[in-house]
């Protein structure tokens, strides 16, 4: 590439940088930076730590503290990865446009439905445990509750983005005080002494029960699909990009504050807890927090943490509505969605997209509950590896990226990744290793068991697609 056609990309560049400032996709930049940060966060905390993590420390004990901290770190590398493409190019529908741009129509397609689907059946899932966790306090039919929750939540999602933002931020807000709150109750039990568990608390029961690897290394090995599932929709920010007020401002500010979102959620209430309590006091199906609360005295901790997970599933089918409309909006511009996706409201949200999503997430709760057998599972099941394709494009691109910008034939970011590609490939060999291990698990396999299935439908669909618009399969170089 000659200078003048740098300059002539990058002036381009520049142009679609401006446009999309603007609104040019037809979003409205609603999401403020205090919304931005929640979103950040709330992304990273979810079910997997409140109620998945009794299982985790039951195989790996407080090794399990160690498992976090190596995945965060790994989960820090990837957020880097997409925040360079972020300030390279902040689109919504994130993933599947880069890509489109740095592997291949075929990938953006790929990327797309398969991003879609995941927020689809992590929608179900979510909205389905949530009218689970209403029959706490009052016995009511479950559907009744999901149907409820789902419409409210469409509505919102349809009414603005910063209406979504809004929600998202108060969601988010719950589970951060519930988790800072643990934090300080364990801590006053461990200086103070107060509590029923003020006898026995102890930092020192993080390597007397056993050790720290009181089940070997092995055994925490195979903690980090657990553990990389807990921060499934850490990337969600991502997608926001588009509707960000001021996103290369924004958006780095809250990819930086991964590490001690990471130190302080996962791995310090994790040390609190596993030093208030014994590791060997949590069970498999238990919440860690609902334990502790039982050993410290605190009659209304189960009540506490019902109301936490409620909100932390709520959050994620909110969540989820918000991403399927802008992902089959996304694809729907490219020509590789139905072109009626491309509708949008008088407030800039996704009509159709949305719409259809939320259509989808009731009749999955239907079928939920009245065929609750192995197929749905394996359905659910997919959304660890499907979530987890994202993190891998995110990667592969953003190391695309590095070599073409440092080549000169893009624009270099103005939010480099550090150590990168090195660190790219590490995550990306981290994941590769957590797949393998999930091959291994008996428990988790069966998350592998639809991406061929799914890959075989995406694969046939592309191919009639590509011969009814071959459009939809050009390669457009930005």
């Amino acid at each position: 590439m000659t200078s003048a056609q740098v300059d002539q990309h990058r002036d381009g560049n520049e142009a679609v940088r401006a446009e999309d400032h603007e609104g040019g996709e037809g979003y409205q930049r609603g999401l403020g930076s205090r919304q931005i940060q929640m979103i950040a966060i709330g992304g990273a905390i979810g079910t997997g730590l409140f109620l998945g993590a009794g299982k985790g420390i039951s195989k790996a004990g407080p090794s399990l503290i160690l498992a976090y901290a190596i995945a965060g770190l790994v989960i820090f590398f990837i957020m880097r990865a997409l925040g360079e493409l972020l300030m390279y190019r902040p689109v919504s529908g994130s993933f599947s446009e880069y890509a489109r741009e740095f592997i291949g129509p075929f990938a953006g397609f790929v990327t797309g439905w398969t991003y879609w689907l995941f927020w689809v059946v992590t929608g179900i899932t979510e909205v389905t445990a949530a009218a689970a966790y209403m029959t706490y306090w009052w016995n009511i039919p479950q559907w009744i509750s999901a149907l409820i929750f789902t419409v409210v939540l469409y509505g919102a999602n349809l009414i603005s983005v910063k209406l979504f933002g809004e929600l998202e931020f108060w969601f988010s807000m719950v589970k951060v005080t519930a988790i800072i709150g643990m934090i300080l109750i364990c801590a006053g039990i461990l200086t103070i002494g107060f509590s029923d568990a003020g006898d026995t608390a102890s930092v020192s029961h993080l390597w007397n029960e056993g050790g720290f690897f009181p089940h070997g290394v092995g055994s925490t090995l195979m903690t980090l699909q657990m553990v990389m599932f807990a921060f499934l929709a850490v990337e969600l920010v991502g997608v926001t990009a588009g509707e960000s007020k001021d996103p290369k401002t924004v958006l780095p500010k809250a990819i930086n504050t991964v590490p001690w979102r990471i130190a302080v959620f996962y791995v310090g209430a994790l040390i609190m807890i596993l030093s208030v309590v014994p590791w060997t006091a949590f069970h498999p199906g238990v919440s860690p927090f609902v334990a502790a609360f039982q050993k410290m005295g605190l009659a209304a901790g189960a009540g506490i943490v019902n109301f936490v997970v409620l909100t932390a599933a709520l959050s994620s089918c909110n969540s989820g509505m918000y991403s399927t409309g802008r992902m089959l909006r996304d694809l729907a511009l490219n020509s590789q969605g139905p072109k009626v996706f491309t509708r949008l409201t008088s407030s800039g949200t996704p009509l159709v997209g949305t719409s259809v999503s939320a259509a989808l997430m009731l009749v999955g709760v239907w079928i939920n509950y009245q065929w609750p057998g192995k197929a749905f599972d394996y359905v659910v099941s997919f959304a660890t590896i499907s979530g987890m394709w994202a993190w891998i494009v995110i990667l592969f691109c953003q190391i695309r990226y590095r070599a073409k910008s440092d080549r000169g034939e893009l624009p270099r970011s103005e939010f480099r990744a550090p150590g990168a590609p090195f660190t790219s490939w590490f995550a990306l060999a981290f994941i590769g290793m957590v797949i393998v291990m999930m091959g291994i698990d008996k428990d988790a396999r069966v998350s592998l068991y639809c991406a061929p299935l799914w890959a075989l439908i995406l694969g046939v669909a592309y191919l009639v697609l590509k011969r009814r618009n071959p459009e939809a399969a050009a390669f457009r170089k930005r």
